[in-house]
């Protein structure tokens, strides 16, 4: 299932995250939240199977007794969690991922293919000229490329 879509919402006071209503069927078996790798200051929302396979993906290319397989299975391991729903939908953002992604009461959750991204709303809002650009370059890479 590719997520896509941005939704605005709202943090409450014990950290509590409403997931966009349509998006909320995928994850009655759970989430895994995860620090995204490339240290934006987001926090991923996947699905456990979604979220195993993408790192199992990683791994692959490394050597087991690689140095930086090992960094990689840390960082995987440590900075990823499961969650459940809450009676009403919700999942608790623990306080690690909440500092993590410099989240204050305003979010977007934003569709990104396999996973969701949530964002501080300001933060979000700084990032996209940066994204837009970037995508810009990496579409004229990759039509020189072909």
């Amino acid at each position: 299932m590719a997520f896509s879509g941005v939704f605005e919402h709202t943090l409450d006071s014990k950290n509590r995250l409403t997931l966009p209503r349509r998006e909320r069927a995928a994850f009655a078996e759970g989430a895994v939240l995860a620090i995204p790798p490339d240290a934006q200051p987001c926090i991923w929302i996947a699905q456990p199977e979604a979220y195993e396979q993408y790192a199992s993906r990683a791994l692959d290319e490394l050597s087991p007794l690689s140095d930086d397989r090992l960094q990689l299975e840390r960082f995987y391991g440590a900075n990823s969690q499961e969650v459940a729903l809450d009676g009403r939908e919700r999942i608790m953002l623990a306080p690690r991922f909440v500092a993590h992604a410099q989240l204050e009461r305003e979010l977007v959750v934003v569709g990104a293919g396999w996973r969701m991204e949530c964002w501080d709303k300001a933060q979000w809002t700084r990032y996209q000229p940066q994204l837009s650009e970037e995508a810009r370059a990496i579409t004229a890479r990759a039509s020189h490329a072909a």
